[in-house]
């Protein structure tokens, strides 16, 4: 499960963020490619772009629940 403690510098406030659990499997940007990018250097994902519209809504949605190591936090209480 995400830690909002460990979440990486480069993820937009809001709803969702990245942990440092990520394995740079490419998941998430592949599933919500508008919200979701990679940092080069690092090796790692980030959140990039909150979603804005509900097909992003559901595709961070999607990559939260595909991620296979659970390094994407979901807040819930952001809009």
């Amino acid at each position: 499960m995400a830690d909002k403690a460990n979440k990486y510098p480069e993820n937009v406030p809001g709803k969702y963020y990245v942990d440092n659990q990520c394995i740079d499997c490419d998941l998430c940007r592949e599933t919500a490619p508008n919200n979701f990018r990679r940092n080069d250097e690092g090796g790692y994902s980030y959140v990039y772009k909150q979603p804005s519209t509900p097909e992003e809504e559901a595709q961070c949605k999607e990559a939260k629940e595909g991620c296979p190591v659970e390094a994407i936090g979901d807040d819930g209480d952001q809009p």
